[in-house]
């Protein structure tokens, strides 16, 4: 019986332009099912074969412990620790068994909790000093640029206090990078972003953290995009235990925990990382310069190789488990999808999908890693990083997709830096902007954003920093109108507002630009002398009533207590209202009424426009003092006007609504007698 049709079916059904490339996602899917097939054959199902942490690297064993790693180049192994004075002795030489595998097991007294070591790899030619590949902790001698394994076995292991919480049928996400989540210029800790970040995160409304370069990096300044580790927590914010007390504090709270995983690359590093591991360049990567990423200078994985599949499907299987996540962003999708990386490609036509140029072997990865996930966690979320569109990137599997949960709207903060860089206030297409944030495939939900931490870093601004500028040292005093201060917040809150409202299913916030942080992310490195001044969160300046941060900060969080009371991103969106010459947009989403004027100048007392019939109430109003506005108009509620033609009945409603402001409405239905 053929397998692989009904899928194809289901995707073409979902869009059936995709017909003409129907050999290529026929082929697609059947390596999937392949791919399968041999775990089932071998393993025994594809949960069974991602557990190669439970294998390889250091556990505990009846005579003290195992240590087991895959060198197929390898002539011999040599544990180095401080009973064999970090020298090779042939006394605790590893055994080379089938496969390229090597093993030994060592007496208790040899190593304890807290101890570190390496490795000696040896091969023709060559030798060099390694860290197992499936370290579970790595850190760093302080003062020095040595890295080491550190055995992690505490007497007592971490006991989970609180359940996952439920999926959230509205993803609101909290991007977060711990390092960088205090206000003193240090890095930050995973206790004390439990103890002040959190309660920020869950008083503000969110319901999902991401957090970033959580596995361990050696160049801080990578956001830990440069991954060497990919099974040891960052030591540089503490230990797995403090990882693990952070995460089971947000379940309490009732906020999910997802990690940015970084699968789409490697850095280079060789003696701390995989790169040359057991002196091949083609070991987990592929040979030659395909196995360089020129944009990035990292490695790029060989997702065709079994052992390598195995090796990211456990690391996906060892995070959710021993950190008891609750799902993962994956990094880079595009540059895993195509061989070019995405670097200067447009993808405006289908047959960038469907072309040589796409790497078939991430593209079954990719469908492994989601349908594991799902599997081990059927409430787990994920996300795809990818701007290049691929068709069926975020359909679930049972659809023929490659079954992402969501992927990330990463035109919406393109399309906003365009708008206020390239355009007049007054010159703002209201049918383009309503078109850019809402242009998506509908059964491939989506999380939006205005912006996140790539808008924020050195070389690049923020939105409001963009708007305001240097402004923001001096000016954002509430007490002080001033025009350019009073324009960035204006259209800080509509930008926040209208993205999330109109655009997807979930919704995407950088921490701190919900009260419109000032300057940009710049990591200590030796061009800024090694400072931390912009590697941290001012979360003071949210606090202090006397700047416009606090009230930008406030109107954040009653946005989202209105979409989460509404369950607005549940439902779709209807256009109301469209007057580009005016900059008026409207649109209805669920029971809430959205309306929009992005005018410089031009109010209206009132504002007439069709509506479906009911009573409206306002919920919100941008421009209320409170948050910094000037319009403190509390109606009662608002009845839609009923009007007769000979040919139609419609519905119309009056409202007064001042320039750059926008009213959020909740529509009663039937309206009252």
């Amino acid at each position: 019986m053929d397998r692989v049709s009904p899928l194809v079916e289901a995707q073409l059904a979902v869009d059936p332009s995709l017909e003409a490339y129907r050999g290529f996602i026929y082929r697609r899917l059947e390596r999937v099912l392949k791919r399968l097939d041999r775990f089932t054959e071998q393993d025994g199902g594809l949960i069974q074969a991602a557990n190669a942490h439970q294998h390889f690297g250091l556990h505990p064993h009846p005579e003290g412990w195992i240590l087991r790693e895959w060198a197929p180049n390898a002539v011999d192994v040599f544990i180095l620790c401080a009973a064999t004075h970090w020298k090779a002795d042939p006394r605790l030489k590893m055994q080379r068994q089938e496969g390229g595998v090597f093993e030994i097991i060592l007496p208790r007294n040899i190593l304890r909790h807290g101890d570190l070591l390496k490795l000696m790899v040896t091969w023709q030619g060559g030798a060099g000093t390694r860290i197992p590949a499936f370290a579970r902790r790595v850190v760093q001698t302080e003062g020095t640029e040595n890295f080491d394994m550190q055995v992690w076995s505490p007497a007592k292991p971490y006991v989970w206090c609180f359940p996952r919480p439920e999926r959230p049928a509205q993803p609101l996400i909290y991007e977060a990078h711990i390092g960088m989540a205090q206000e003193h210029m240090r890095f930050g800790s995973y206790d004390a972003f439990r103890l002040n970040v959190l309660p920020r995160i869950a008083r503000s409304g969110y319901n999902t953290v991401q957090l970033m370069a959580l596995a361990e990096h050696p160049y801080y300044g990578s956001f830990g995009y440069h991954v060497t580790n990919f099974f040891a927590p960052s030591s540089r914010f503490g230990t797995p235990d403090s990882l693990k007390a952070m995460i089971d504090t947000a379940h309490g709270m009732g906020i999910s925990v997802i990690m940015d995983l970084v699968h789409s690359h490697a850095a280079r590093n060789k003696v701390e990382g995989l790169s040359h591991f057991d002196g091949t360049e083609y070991q987990y990567f592929h040979a030659g310069p395909r196995g360089y990423h020129s944009g990035w200078d990292t490695r790029c994985f060989d997702y065709g190789k079994e052992a390598v599949q195995r090796f990211l499907l456990s690391n996906c299987r060892y995070w959710l488990e021993e950190f008891n996540l609750d799902g993962f962003r994956f990094d880079g999708v595009t540059s895993m999808l195509y061989h070019h990386h995405g670097l200067g490609k447009d993808f405006g036509h289908y047959q960038d999908y469907y072309s040589p140029e796409v790497d078939e072997d991430a593209v079954v990865y990719l469908a492994l890693a989601n349908r594991l996930i799902h599997q081990l966690r059927p409430e787990a979320i994920t996300l795809a990083e990818d701007v290049s569109g691929l068709p069926g990137l975020a359909l679930p599997a049972e659809k023929g997709g490659l079954g992402f949960d969501y992927r990330l709207a990463m035109g919406i903060p393109d399309y906003w830096i365009r708008l206020i860089k390239e355009k007049r206030d007054e010159a703002w297409h209201m049918g383009d902007l309503y078109y850019n944030l809402t242009n998506h495939r509908p059964q491939e939900p989506v999380i939006a954003y205005a912006e996140s931490h790539d808008q924020a870093l050195v070389g690049d601004q923020t939105l409001i920093f963009r708007m305001i500028g240097h402004h923001m040292y001096d000016k954002m005093s509430v007490f002080r109108p001033h025009l350019i201060v009073d324009r960035g917040v204006a259209l800080h809150k509509m930008i926040r507002l209208i993205t999330l409202a109109a655009s997807g299913s979930g919704y995407l916030n950088f921490m701190g630009n919900e009260f419109g942080h000032p300057e940009w992310i710049d990591f200590p490195r030796e061009g800024n002398q090694w400072s931390h001044h912009y590697a941290r969160r001012q979360w003071s300046l949210s606090e202090d009533s006397n700047l416009h941060y606090q009230k930008l900060g406030q109107f954040d969080r009653d946005m989202l207590h209105l979409i989460r009371h509404f369950q607005t991103l549940t439902h779709r969106q209807s256009l109301i209202m469209e007057r580009s010459d005016q900059n008026l947009l409207a649109f209805m989403r669920g029971s809430l009424l959205f309306v929009f004027n992005f005018h410089p100048t031009r109010s209206h007392n009132p504002l007439q426009f069709e509506v479906p019939p009911g009573t409206y109430t306002l919920r919100l109003n941008s421009g209320n003092p409170a948050y910094s506005g000037n319009f403190a108009w509390k109606p009662a509620t608002i009845e839609a006007q009923r009007f007769e033609t000979e040919d139609w009945i419609y519905f119309q409603l009056e409202c007064p609504i001042p320039a750059r402001t926008a009213l959020v409405f909740e529509r009663a239905w039937p309206p009252s007698v």
